[in-house]
């Protein structure tokens, strides 16, 4: 089994996002709850992608074998939803749903509501070919 991160992966978690994120950016659902959601439900919902992202590379990418390779598994996590989110915020940006210059806060809260579902997705298209 390969662990490196390589321009492979790269493009798995960048479709993987961009397939779970776009039906959801284009829905006023998702942009109304971030514009609602508070910041204390915001960081619960980051923190839970984190979670269920580290869940998912921990049994499924690393088959539960993090014992020395911790760095490799939190950077592993750490580049999913990085990834994730520059998906999410470039969807959100073409669709003019990103106010990033106007208005910081909704833009940050509409990418980590939208990343959450996206993270799965990507993460579980970069695992397909782990196992």
């Amino acid at each position: 089994m390969n662990l490196r991160f390589n321009l492979e992966d790269i493009s798995q978690l960048v479709i993987g996002a961009f397939a779970l994120c776009v039906p959801i950016c284009f829905s006023q659902e998702a942009w109304n709850i971030a514009e609602t959601l508070p910041i204390l439900n915001l960081i619960l919902l980051a923190l839970l992608t984190i979670f269920f992202l580290g869940f998912y590379i921990y049994g499924s990418i690393f088959q539960s074998n993090i014992k020395s390779r911790i760095a490799v598994f939190l950077f592993r996590i750490f580049i999913a939803y990085l990834i994730t989110m520059l998906v999410v915020a470039l969807t959100l940006f073409a669709l003019h749903k990103l106010p990033v210059f106007t208005d910081v806060l909704l833009s940050i809260k509409r990418v980590i509501v939208i990343s959450m579902p996206a993270s799965i997705g990507a993460i579980i298209v970069d695992g397909l070919d782990k196992e």
